[in-house]
């Protein structure tokens, strides 16, 4: 079960699927349904102040040259385009319903990027990330839940 649980944890912060698939992979492997949610939920959680480091220093350092630039000008045009007008029209609001949904690419890597080019206050965009994976989290676990009892 613990190889488990840190697996459902590693996909949690995984940009491949957060805890949308994290959360299925614990459950289907009988790992404890609160336990679960409650790890996958952290894991996921923890993505938005690696991010932020990531933004801090790296940037700082890499933005002068040119195939990093040019990597983080593409990453910040999808993260824009995808939750630009909500986060650009409602701001806390809008980054946290974006970061609520749970669809590909939407999610504590693109909440944390918009947020971050669109200048939000990161104890807001935090607070908005973390509502907004909660709500996403419970979601799928209950999703799953469901699915596994048909």
């Amino acid at each position: 079960m613990f190889l488990d649980l840190l697996t459902a944890m590693l996909w949690s912060m995984s940009p491949l699927g957060e805890a949308k698939v994290g959360i299925p992979y614990a459950l289907l492997n009988g790992v404890d349904i609160y336990l679960a949610l409650i790890f996958s939920f952290l894991a996921n959680l923890l993505v938005f102040p690696i991010m932020n480091f990531f933004f801090d220093v790296f940037n700082r350092y890499f933005l002068k040259y040119y195939y990093y630039k040019k990597a983080a000008i593409f990453v910040g045009r999808r993260a824009k385009s995808g939750a630009g007008k909500n986060v650009e029209k409602y701001g806390f609001w809008g980054l946290m319903f974006f970061v609520a949904m749970p669809v590909p690419g939407t999610g504590v890597y693109a909440g944390t990027i918009a947020g971050y080019l669109f200048g939000l206050d990161r104890r807001k965009a935090f607070i908005a990330n973390a509502i907004g994976i909660l709500i996403s989290c419970l979601i799928v676990w209950v999703a799953t839940l469901t699915a596994m009892k048909l």
